[in-house]
């Protein structure tokens, strides 16, 4: 049996769970979010727990387990307290410029690019002085947070000679010795 999918889940205060007809609705105070599940896993909730069981010892059912059990878990921590993501700017001349639904950046390419967000996403950018610039992603869904941040972070990925590019914070980038090392 999965370790992770057998674990039940606890439903926070102010969060209100159905499942009707293959879907886990959940609604809290930060938002509303939905998930369509596979009938190869079945759920209870009850006395402010989710469990969930699968049907049949088939392959595909165990290996859906574990993700269903996750995904609902992650719904229900988004609309209560919610997901960040952070993201910083190495180099020189990059910025970024938050401004309701859009951030524009400038990544070193002849013009600045102008990202648009889901209005499910907040987005605040920083820029002290002698620190990099940084963009703080928030949201209530963390499908949808993960996927705009790895889209930002494709515009100027870190290059592995200086590092120079946008990157989460505490990534890490294995440098590699230029072509004087290889002499």
């Amino acid at each position: 049996m999965s370790r992770i999918g057998k674990a039940p889940i606890t439903i926070a205060s102010g969060v209100e769970v159905s499942f009707a007809n293959g879907v886990v609705k959940v609604k809290g105070p930060k938002g509303e979010l939905h998930q369509e599940i596979d009938g190869a896993i079945s759920i209870d909730i009850a006395d402010g727990q989710i469990t969930l069981s699968r049907t049949s010892d088939h392959r595909d059912a165990r290996s859906k387990h574990g993700l269903y059990r996750s995904l609902i878990n992650n719904m229900i921590v988004g609309v209560s307290t919610g997901w960040k993501r952070n993201l910083e700017m190495i180099g020189v001349g990059y910025r970024a410029k938050a401004t309701g639904q859009q951030l524009e950046l400038t990544l070193g390419f002849s013009h600045p690019i102008v990202f648009e967000l889901p209005s499910e996403i907040k987005v605040s950018a920083k820029a002290e002085k002698g620190e990099n610039p940084s963009i703080e992603l928030e949201s209530f869904d963390k499908q949808l947070l993960g996927q705009v941040a790895a889209k930002i972070r494709s515009l100027r990925a870190p290059e592995p000679y200086k590092g120079k590019g946008v990157r989460y914070v505490g990534e890490f980038v294995r440098k590699k010795a230029g072509k004087s090392a290889a002499k």
